[in-house]
């Protein structure tokens, strides 16, 4: 229940000039900040050295990964956290590539403070692709999946 009030936060945060909010419900004071504190300490400089100003464009070297679907509706994490594609290491993964998935389908789990919270699917589709690796640390707004409406 609370995870839905602190995503609330985040939602009113977003979509509003405010970069703070610090809120406390239930006994517990959450904070939630859109940008980090920002510390000037000198100006920066704007000269450019001659060595960079005369040196040759170079040409550009694609680089090497995996290309995510341009198509398709990316499900972002909505905390930081450690990522976990099943309830449990002996389980299998609540989805796979290729899965058809309905709003509300258990995706994945993401460990933030010792509290599992269950991310849930927001359209229904096919998971076309898996962007984060089981028990890797995932940052917020980080691409999980592609889900591709059908």
């Amino acid at each position: 229940m609370w995870q839905d009030k602190l995503k609330e936060i985040i939602y009113i945060l977003e979509n509003s000039s405010v970069n703070e909010i610090e809120v406390t419900f239930w006994g517990r004071k959450y904070r939630v900040k859109k940008s980090p504190d920002i510390l000037e300490s000198e100006p920066l400089s704007t000269t450019v050295p001659s060595s960079i100003r005369e040196s040759k464009p170079t040409e550009s070297v694609p680089v090497s990964g995996t290309v995510g679907s341009d198509s398709g509706e990316k499900l972002l994490a909505p905390m930081p956290g450690t990522f976990f594609r099943a309830p449990s290491p002996d389980d299998p993964p609540f989805v796979s590539k290729g899965d058809i998935v309905k709003k509300g389908h258990v995706l994945c789990i993401i460990e933030a403070m010792k509290i599992m919270n269950e991310i849930e699917s927001e359209h229904d589709g096919v998971i076309t692709d898996i962007l984060a690796n089981d028990s890797d640390p995932v940052e917020y707004n980080q691409p999980l999946f592609v889900i591709d409406p059908s």
